[in-house]
């Protein structure tokens, strides 16, 4: 029973990854700002290495009269439009400055991607009237292949990739060194757990790097903006962790009030992974089949000075974690939930400065 109990929570989670869809109070279009401010960041970023490195002419060649854009984890609200707007004026400027008319640029297609249970509805709505581009819907996961070989010209990805395909098995093995018992978390938990999220974290980049690499022409940039870690953080100081750790002592508070069982939250563990700059880059290194064109660790500033927000963190965890909570607790404990992590939350504003800053990890590879 150990092993079927394993199996169907691995796949719960596994498949409830899209965030709160709609316009309404939780939902992800009105609690995603940090998100927002990490693009426009980036913005500048892009630019760069568009006008630096994007040879126009090579990839021309392979097909004159359409240039192919993703957005890989799209999610639903505005940050995509912004996101992939952004790219397309930085192309635009790119073929401009090699002497091309507005009349020879290619046409733009946009593909948005996310699991097919992310809110495209709401997504669409928030497309502008008038636009330079067409646009298509994609659903599925991006740990697997999803355009025809050599289609995609420039691959996005923004605050997507910290998502894991599967919660490490070795977390929820009650007998293994790994088994995270009491905890939803690596930052708090022993050695043991960390290492198997970064190892699960390694194989989904290995994998997402094969996919775009059959899917993107030569030369295509892939353009990838993550949440990460300092390069002398240890995985167990990262901010997020402080309030994962919230979240999961208001799931333990729950079990031992028998609102739940404990060992609900025993198999219940995020499929998230702050990764780290030496991380990223020996994967992409081991992998082959991309040329790292820039890497850049930076911070980004929100709210990094006087108190916290608790109430804005709360509100923008539960727009992206309150379908996969719904998925294994049910829906009827997640206001219960959120209220108890809200009070537990507030502990965090005088947390040291230190763990408190945005960092944005911005890579920009090279097809081969």
């Amino acid at each position: 029973m150990g092993d079927v109990r394993e199996n169907n929570t691995a796949s719960m989670q596994k498949k409830s990854l899209a965030m709160n869809g709609g316009n309404g109070t939780n939902s992800y279009s009105k609690n995603s700002t940090v998100q927002r401010e990490a693009c426009m960041h980036a913005k500048t970023l892009i630019e760069e290495v568009i006008s630096e490195k994007l040879e126009v002419q090579n990839l021309l060649s392979t097909a004159s009269d359409r240039f192919c854009i993703a957005d890989l984890g799209c999610s639903v609200g505005p940050n995509t439009i912004m996101a992939m707007e952004n790219v397309i004026e930085a192309v635009e400027k790119k073929f401009q400055s090699e002497g091309l008319n507005n009349s020879d640029i290619p046409e733009f297609i946009v593909f948005l991607n996310d699991q097919a249970t992310n809110d495209f509805n709401t997504l669409f709505a928030c497309l502008p009237p008038e636009k330079n581009y067409f646009v298509a819907g994609i659903p599925g996961s991006f740990h697997g292949q999803l355009f025809p070989r050599s289609s995609i010209h420039i691959a996005h990805s923004s605050f997507a990739l910290h998502w894991l395909s599967e919660i490490p098995k070795e977390v929820l093995r009650r007998h293994s060194a790994a088994w995270n018992k009491g905890r939803i978390f690596y930052t708090s938990a022993p050695e043991e757990v960390g290492e198997a999220y970064a190892a699960q974290f390694a194989r989904d980049i290995e994998t997402f790097l094969n996919a775009r690499a059959k899917e993107m022409v030569a030369g295509g940039l892939l353009l990838i903006l993550i949440s990460a870690t300092p390069d002398n953080f240890h995985r167990s100081q990262t901010g997020s962790g402080f309030i994962y750790d919230a979240l999961g002592a208001s799931l333990m508070d729950m079990a031992s009030e028998g609102v739940i069982r404990e060992d609900q939250v025993d198999s219940f563990n995020l499929p998230i992974y702050v990764t780290n700059r030496k991380e990223m880059k020996a994967v992409i290194e081991n992998n082959g089949s991309f040329g790292i064109e820039r890497m850049e660790l930076t911070e980004f500033k929100l709210e990094i000075s006087g108190p916290l927000d608790t109430e804005k963190h709360v509100s923008h965890i539960r727009a992206a974690m309150e379908g996969i909570i719904a998925a294994h607790f049910g829906e009827e404990i997640i206001d219960d939930l959120f209220c108890r992590f809200n009070k537990r939350a507030k502990v965090l504003k005088n947390l040291d400065e230190k763990y408190r800053k945005g960092t944005l990890l911005f890579l920009a590879l090279k097809c081969k």
